[in-house]
C-alpha cells in the first residue's frame, strides 16, 4: 500500500471484537458515577442534617436565654414599681405623720393657752388681779381688704363678781402718708358705738368682721379698756397688725 507523501504514518493495532465486554464496562461505569453521585448527596445530606441539628440547638439556646432576659427584665421592672410606690408611700406617710404631729402640737398649744387662760381666771397675782386684756386675734378673709376680728377681755379675781366697763377699740395707719385713727366701730358692722360695753363675771369675747378703707394701710390696734365702780382699773394696749392666714 503506498503512502500518502507528506502525511504522519500511525501504527495500526487489531483489537478483537467484544461487545459484551464493553457494554459490562458502560454499565460499570455507570454504577460508580451513580455511586459516587448518591455518596455525595447523602454526605451533603447527613452533613446538612448535623448543621441544622446544630443550628436548631442554638436556636432553642438562644430562646431559653432570651425568655430568661426577658422574665429578669419583668422582675427588675416590678423591682421599680414596687419601690417607687413603696418611697411614695413612705413619702405621703411622712408628710402625714408631720401633719400630725403639726396638728397634734396645735391641740397642745391651744390646750396650754386654755389652761393659762383659766388659771388666770381662777388664780391671778397680785399684779394681775382685775381687768384685763386676754388676746386678740386677726384672720384674713376671702375677701380682700376684709378680716374676722376676736377681742377676749377677762376679768382675774379670786371672788369673781360681774364686771361692767367700757373698751374702746383704735385702728392705727396711714392714709395718704398721714398718721390716721379710725374707731372700731366705723369699720365693723358688729360694733354699734366707739365706746363698747363690756358686762361680764370671767370674760367676754368682742368679735365680728371689718373692712379697711381702700388706701389705707394699717400699722396696729390700740385698745383702752376701764372697768367702772369702786375698784376701777384702766387697761391700754398696742397691737401690731398681725393677721393670721384663714
Amino acid at each position: 500500500m503506498s503512502a500518502v507523501k507528506g502525511s504522519k504514518q500511525h501504527p495500526l493495532r487489531v483489537v478483537p471484537h467484544r461487545p459484551v465486554r464493553r457494554f459490562l464496562m458502560f454499565v460499570l461505569t455507570l454504577l460508580v458515577i451513580a455511586a459516587c453521585v448518591a455518596g455525595a448527596y447523602w454526605g451533603g445530606y447527613w452533613q446538612g442534617m448535623g448543621t441544622q441539628a446544630g443550628a436548631l440547638k442554638q436556636v432553642s439556646i438562644l430562646r431559653d436565654q432570651l425568655q430568661a432576659s426577658e422574665q429578669e427584665s419583668a422582675d427588675l421592672r416590678q423591682q421599680v414599681a414596687n419601690l417607687s410606690l413603696a418611697s411614695e408611700v413612705d413619702q405621703y406617710a411622712s408628710e402625714e405623720v408631720r401633719n400630725e404631729i403639726v396638728s397634734l402640737r396645735q391641740e397642745v398649744a391651744n390646750l396650754e393657752t386654755d389652761i393659762s387662760f383659766y388659771r388666770g381666771l381662777m388664780a391671778p397675782s397680785e399684779a394681775n388681779s382685775g381687768l384685763t386684756i386676754g388676746e386678740v386675734n386677726i384672720v384674713e378673709s376671702a375677701v380682700p381688704g376684709r378680716y374676722t376680728f376676736k377681742i377676749v377681755m377677762q376679768q382675774l379675781a379670786t371672788n369673781h363678781q360681774v364686771l361692767n366697763g367700757e373698751l374702746r377699740v383704735d385702728v392705727v395707719g396711714r392714709r395718704d402718708g398721714v398718721i390716721t385713727r379710725v374707731p372700731l366701730y366705723q369699720l365693723a358692722d358688729s360694733i354699734e358705738e366707739e365706746d363698747i360695753k363690756l358686762r361680764f363675771k370671767y370674760f367676754q369675747n368682742i368679735e365680728g368682721e371689718l373692712t379697711l378703707p381702700e388706701g389705707f394701710e394699717v400699722q396696729k390696734l390700740e385698745l383702752s379698756a376701764e372697768s367702772s365702780g369702786r375698784n376701777s382699773v384702766k387697761v391700754h394696749k398696742s397691737y401690731g397688725w398681725l393677721v393670721e392666714d384663714r
